[in-house]
């Protein structure tokens, strides 16, 4: 997109950066949903402070250098300054573009962010690779060589260790069938998004959900040749790996009216098809549906067992900033039998999980993680409910840190188990 046909000489590649920075009035409003901002006090470390300098260097006032790098990097990109924000500004955009010209110029070079990089580009988005990664890792832990080797692992890989939940094994990672066919009434077919982590890190939410939806009377297809979302390679500034994904995933769901995710992140990732993608990507960010949202639209079938619990509900970032959801998950918790919600003071606040934030930047994040601690703490209750992979791995590390009770669970499983539980 060109910028204003008024706007002043603008640094190549910048151009859009620049367009869309225009519609931040400097009110303000932003400063206090900010995670960093609210950690530093410091201007910079706001939302309204690094659009001044994404601006500044597409304007050629401010270099493309260390400061902006650092603060790109820094932002936990939680897009909780979106829903604060009067005028609409497209902040997640606009510093997922603002990283991929930080890498573009150069400025990652450091050995972590090229482990980062690679893993992302190479890694992550391939399963078979992926898959035998976790089965090495899932050794290690069963045979207790993670626990030997951790004292001897640099600060990241040992909190990386840690944030880990043990591998699930082999068999209850396989793959889906291609399609779980409706229960009772037929109301519809719809896709599944499988995602990269969920599968080999939750696969048993994986099948609840497929099993959920088939119970709400849908089909369920797992469609062949989707792919991983996107999403922590847009997050870390690789633009190139992200948009190609994308493009894997319009055709593999181009016949399919809805595709259903579990995943905040991947989510949004797909509803920001139409911003990587522009037309291209308009018809997957159109069919994107979170799981919770599409069940408390189309009207959820009553679950049949109670579970006897009080829980606090979470909000992950991507879901009710990135996709402006957040009472559908509440009203779908409030139909299960027993199910006691209560409020907690810092629900729609980042746990600082943020994709791979608690890995590259775990100072911040863990500093992030306390005010919610804090507040979860001050409820202890039996379940904490949130609907994204990152963030469940995050409450439940921070959860047994602090000596908290409470389980971390995903809603459809506690639906899942609302409905199986004899």
């Amino acid at each position: 997109m060109a910028g204003p046909s008024n706007a002043p000489s603008c640094r190549a590649g910048w151009e859009d950066i620049y367009a869309k920075s225009l519609d931040c009035v400097h009110c303000g409003l932003c400063l206090q949903s900010c995670p960093t901002y609210r950690v530093t006090g410091r201007e910079q470390s706001s939302p309204r402070g690094r659009i001044y300098l994404m601006r500044g260097v597409a304007e050629g006032r401010i270099p493309l250098g260390d400061v902006v790098r650092d603060e790109a990097l820094l932002c936990l990109g939680c897009r909780a300054c979106e829903t604060a924000c009067p005028s609409g500004v497209q902040y997640g955009v606009m510093v997922e573009r603002t990283r991929a010209e930080v890498l573009r110029a150069g400025l990652r070079d450091d050995r972590a962010s090229r482990l980062e990089l690679a893993l992302l580009r190479h890694l992550v988005p391939h399963p078979r690779r992926l898959r035998f990664a976790f089965d090495l890792l899932g050794l290690a832990q069963r045979l207790g060589l993670d626990r030997l080797v951790a004292p001897l692992l640099p600060d990241r890989l040992r909190e990386a260790r840690e944030l880990l939940p043990p591998i699930p094994p082999r068999h209850q990672r396989a793959a889906h069938p291609p399609m779980l066919p409706a229960q009772g009434e037929r109301r519809g077919r719809v896709g599944f998004l499988v995602g990269c982590i969920m599968p080999e890190l939750f696969p048993g939410t994986n099948a609840a959900t497929l099993r959920v939806l088939a119970r709400n009377g849908f089909d369920v297809l797992v469609v062949p040749d989707q792919a991983c979302c996107g999403a922590l390679a847009a997050h870390a500034g690789a633009a190139d790996t992200a948009h190609h994904l994308a493009r894997r995933n319009v055709a593999a769901f181009a016949d399919v009216d809805v595709v259903i995710t579990n995943s905040a992140g991947c989510g949004a990732a797909l509803r920001d098809a139409r911003e990587w993608l522009g037309d291209e990507g308009a018809p997957l960010a159109e069919k994107a549906r979170d799981v919770s949202a599409f069940l408390d639209e189309v009207g959820l079938r009553a679950p049949t067992h109670a579970i006897e619990a009080r829980a606090c509900y979470d909000d992950p970032c991507h879901l009710l900033h990135g996709q402006q959801v957040g009472d559908a998950p509440r009203r779908l918790l409030e139909q299960i039998p027993g199910l006691e919600l209560v409020p907690h003071a810092d629900p729609g606040a980042c746990c600082g999980a943020a994709g791979t934030y608690n890995l590259t930047q775990p100072e911040m994040s863990a500093t992030v993680l306390e005010r919610k601690l804090d507040s979860l703490a001050a409820v202890d209750p039996d379940l904490v409910v949130s609907g994204n992979p990152g963030c469940l791995m995050q409450l439940r590390a921070g959860l047994a840190q602090r000596g908290l009770h409470a389980e971390a669970i995903h809603p459809v499983d506690l639906l899942d188990r609302a409905y199986r539980r004899s």
